[in-house]
């Protein structure tokens, strides 16, 4: 191929030329070219391989319709040809090759064919013991690019619009409709996919510059209209209710709210069906015309064009004035209507064949159309008997188009089927939805820019709720498409679905196995679900179905329409990264002691405390030793904290958790858990009773959120007479641990600290550094310890202040996984760790935290039935011998039983107060007994023994948290 001389309104600057690599080969393209059209120019037309069988393919629509043209860019995968213009110092490969795109070794699979019919895979692989090879060989072979793990993460920004009517689509009637509602006084927001606006306008010409030259004057009166935005380059990839469409762009995602919406989409030019039309050089004629106008490449030298409208004529004369050689236009029809572009290309003495198709294209040596084989057709059937060969290197296929409606279907249209223009045209639009334009059934160029301005209008008028003069449309007699652009063939291979490599065959044989409607059709073929999404294929695979059941295309009807009809990229869905994160009072305290900082739900928590020339696994363990044989002091203060008063607090709190809260005495403190309405654990924590008819209480640090929003829900609907405070952000807290830690805090408080005053479990209030605070003696960790709670403000002074009266005894802070590993010896769980979405708490010994005598709590109910099944599971501790060395488990390494999986590893840590790795593991309750030796199987698949043991690990009399400690 080669380029043209420029063409005009041409999108690539021949002043600036780019570098770029392909498949190891170095090209030169133009700025603005797209990978296809400078691989195009440069004369290689097997730029890809199909999914199923890998066969060499080209370009085929070039215009994002399908992915014959689908390449990895670096770190980028997927990236469409025929869209995604050419930069400096690409370095491309074909994706789905095994070997590149010219020496594919996977090419063997088209000569397998015949025995992978459509479905083949339901059918086949499916044994127990073959399975997991047959899993293996398959992931290996698909999928669409190559994922690199190490690709950084990429954040788009989002965006809120408004404006009064949206119209999509930038076509000679989206430009129409847009001044029209514009002029009406609506603001109005103008998208297109395409680099540039104009649609067909710019390219369907049929060697006429007055289509052009019209096309020009609406886009610069769009361009200057002060009510107009228009946004190039920019994807409506969806409808939602309320006018709700999300735009996208290469940067970004906005999403737009609009009063009124225009759907001007124009419609997909969809291939011919006949045997290997799927070779490189055989593409749609709106391709041709876009690789002429938009590039300024030749498509081919010679071309062979199948049609079945004027459009294919028009196609002839731009063809013609390009240069290309057009051999021969075999029509479809029975007899071609008369018009100017028909005589126009009789007299440029191209040979136009009535009732003729392209029975079978064949390729060169190379793999790419060097000819094809013509043939008469009568009544929708081939007639080989005089069929005849010519030589070509470009076919164009120009029989019938299909709306591109996919908005349309998701915004609530009715649609019906219309025999003159063979197309779903919108029978009934939802209110404030209008369409215009091909995708309304209307094709002629003057009508289709009438029907503009009066969707435009309507919509303005909708709006704006004004009355408005709406247009005439004139008559429009055209016929776009060919009721039957399908040619048999004995050998097949003449492909409907391009994506997935569906041929006309495929569709009898799902329609034989029973799969006979739509929906099942395209789920058991697998049509559309491709990543063009049916584009090119659905209304072809339509009427092969209802010829098949001798039904019409509106009975058989049209599969759901689903967003995204186009691809859009994760990163636009995933969005900016948006993630609240908070920092407790004492975040700056962490920072100035060296902590290394993790997250916590949506805090930042310190996870240790560095110290020079020592490992992570080192500062942790000495923060470990410092609580059990010294003191240590943790920010605590990320912890749910909910305040609930009133009159029936108590009974409220009574519903809401397990244990009995109504006998809780003032001064004293209960942990307790929290089950869903399954009885699954979904939260843990302390419950203070302050004052008569005042709780107080902490929950799990990510649990918070969701804990009051739960409270908030359920005393609405009961309606008890108590009142729910979240005091999480309003409230600091830390824990002091360890021995010496009422040593620490005797001389800071007025609180008599001593065991008969201040007993395990109790909560008092008063002063600590002058400072009103809350103390509770719990022991997460193991140890004498003191919950301390103050107002927010107060927390880095309540910090400094026992630190510095720390110092004497060798105060130092601990982080979360020193803490971790202090529960752990203790045997105390996590919720959400050593539990899952399924977790009862029979199955982590907790029967004594559930108190069924109660008359009511949530849960209960399914605790009954629970209580009454035999266990399937347990938490237990396990440990590994004190001689072990090498790879550790972690959580979620599997149990391994009898060559099966009995359970899973929740947690795991080396102790160094106990000198060995410890954990806790769900087990089959026949293996919890002690001494239990079992086996787990880590990620690179060796196995670990351990052994099942008592908790907790470490005190397991609780020694230390007594007074004779």
């Amino acid at each position: 191929m080669s380029r043209l001389p420029p063409m005009p309104d041409e999108w690539i600057n021949r002043a600036h030329s780019l570098k770029f690599c392909f498949e190891g080969h170095d090209y030169v393209a133009f700025e603005g070219d797209a990978i296809s059209s400078a691989l195009w120019a440069a004369g290689v037309k097997t730029l890809g391989r199909s999914f199923k069988y890998h066969r060499p393919r080209g370009i085929l629509s070039m215009a994002n319709h399908d992915v014959n043209v689908m390449v990895q860019d670096g770190q980028r995968h997927n990236v469409r040809g025929d869209v995604i213009p050419v930069r400096a110092g690409m370095d491309l490969t074909a994706v789905n090759t095994w070997g590149g795109v010219q020496n594919d070794r996977a090419r063997f699979l088209d000569k397998l064919s015949g025995f992978l019919p459509v479905g083949f895979y339901y059918k086949a692989f499916h044994s127990k013991r073959w399975f997991p090879m047959w899993e293996r060989m398959f992931r290996t072979i698909t999928g669409l690019g190559n994922l690199d793990l190490s690709t950084p993460h990429i954040r788009t920004a989002k965006r809120y619009d408004y404006c009064d009517v949206l119209i999509i689509g930038a076509g000679p009637s989206g430009l129409s409709a847009a001044l029209a509602a514009a002029d009406a006084g609506a603001q109005v927001v103008l998208v297109d996919e395409n680099a540039r606006a104009g649609g067909s306008g710019m390219y369907q010409l049929g060697a006429d510059n007055a289509r052009r030259d019209r096309t020009h004057a609406l886009l610069n009166a769009v361009r200057q209209h002060a009510n107009i935005r228009l946004l190039e380059s920019t994807l409506a990839a969806a409808w939602y209710a309320d006018q709700w469409v999300p735009l996208i762009d290469a940067e970004k995602m906005v999403k737009l709210r609009a009063k009124a919406t225009v759907v001007a989409g124009g419609a997909y030019e969809q291939p011919t069906v006949f045997r290997n039309n799927d070779l490189p050089g055989v593409m749609l004629g709106s391709a041709m015309q876009r690789l002429i106008y938009r590039y300024a490449v030749h498509p081919a030298r010679r071309v062979v064009i199948s049609a079945a409208n004027d459009d294919g004529y028009r196609l002839a004369l731009d063809l013609l004035q390009a240069g290309v050689q057009v051999q021969a236009l075999a029509d479809l029809r029975d007899n071609i209507p008369a018009s100017a572009v028909v005589e126009a290309v009789r007299q440029r003495g191209v040979e136009c064949l009535l009732r003729t198709a392209v029975y079978e294209a064949h390729a060169d040596d190379r793999g790419e159309l060097g000819a094809v084989t013509l043939c008469k057709v009568r009544n929708g059937v081939a007639d080989t008997a005089g069929a005849w060969r010519l030589d070509c290197d470009g076919v164009a296929m120009s029989t019938g188009w299909a709306p591109a409606a996919n908005l349309l279907y998701q915004s609530g249209t009715k649609m019906r089927f219309d025999e003159r223009t063979q197309q779903f045209v919108p029978a009934s639009l939802p209110e404030g939805v209008f369409a215009c334009g091909r995708v309304n059934g209307v094709y002629d160029f003057d009508a289709r820019i009438a029907d503009g301005a009066r969707a435009g209008s309507n919509a303005a008028a909708f709006a704006l709720g004004i009355a408005v003069n709406t247009p005439n449309v004139p008559a429009d007699e055209s016929r776009p498409s060919h009721p039957w652009p399908v040619i048999e063939h004995p050998q097949a291979k003449n492909f409907v679905d391009f994506d997935e490599d569906l041929q006309v065959k495929d569709f009898a044989n799902a329609a034989q196995e029973g799969y006979d409607n739509i929906e099942l059709l395209k789920r058991y073929s697998t049509v559309g679900m491709g990543p063009s999404q049916g584009k090119h294929s659905n209304m072809t695979a339509l009427r092969i179905l209802a010829r098949l059941l001798d039904k019409s295309p509106e009975q058989v009807g049209t599969t759901t329409a689903r967003p995204f009809f186009h691809p859009v990229p994760m990163s636009h869905l995933a969005g900016r990264g948006f993630h609240p994160q908070r920092r407790s009072p004492l975040h700056g305290r962490h920072a100035a002691l060296g902590a290394v900082f993790m997250p916590a739900g949506v805090w930042e928590r310190p996870e240790y405390y560095a110290q020079p020339n020592k490992s992570r696994t080192d500062c942790i363990h000495d923060e470990v030793r410092r609580v059990r044989n010294q003191v240590a002091l943790i920010d605590v203060g990320t912890l749910g904290k909910i305040e609930v008063r009133g009159p029936q607090a108590a009974e409220f709190l009574n519903r809401v958790y397990t244990a009995r809260i109504d006998l809780l005495k003032v001064g004293g403190t209960r942990y307790a858990i929290m089950c869903d309405e399954s009885g699954v654990v979904t939260d843990e924590g302390v419950i203070a009773h302050l004052e008569q008819n005042v709780y107080y209480f902490t929950t799990t640090t990510s649990g918070a959120a969701n804990v009051y929003r739960e409270m908030s829900r359920l005393n609405a609907e009961w309606g008890l007479q108590c009142g729910i405070i979240n005091l999480t952000g309003a409230y600091a807290s830390v824990n002091l641990a360890g021995p010496e830690s009422r040593n620490v805090l005797a001389p800071l408080t007025d609180v008599d600290l001593s065991s008969a005053a201040f007993p395990y479990l109790a909560v008092r209030q008063g002063k600590i550094a002058g400072i009103d605070v809350r103390i509770m003696r719990v022991g997460f960790v193991g140890e004498w310890g003191y919950e301390i709670h103050v107002p927010a403000e107060y927390g880095a002074t309540l910090w400094d202040a026992l630190m510095d009266a720390g110092k004497a005894f060798g105060i130092g802070p601990f982080g979360v996984e020193a803490q971790r590993l202090l529960r752990l010896e203790k045997g105390h769980l996590i919720v959400s760790q050593d539990t899952d979405g399924l977790t009862h708490p029979f199955e982590v010994s907790m029967e004594w935290a559930v108190k069924m005598d109660k008359p009511f709590f949530i849960g209960q109910r399914s605790l009954k039935i629970v209580r009454e099944m035999p266990l399937k599971r347990k938490l237990a501790g396990f440990k590994l011998a004190a001689s072990h060395s090498g790879a550790v488990p972690t959580e979620c390494h599997l149990i391994i039983h009898q060559s099966e999986i009995a359970g899973r590893v929740t947690s795991c840590n080396w102790s160094p107060n106990l000198g060995y790795h410890i954990g806790l593991a769900f087990l089959p309750p026949d293996m919890c007994e002690p001494g239990t030796r079992f086996q787990i199987r880590l990620s690179d698949g060796s196995m670990v023994s351990a052994d099942v043991c008592a908790t907790p690990f470490f005190d397991p009399e609780n020694l230390r948290q007594k007074e004779s400690a």
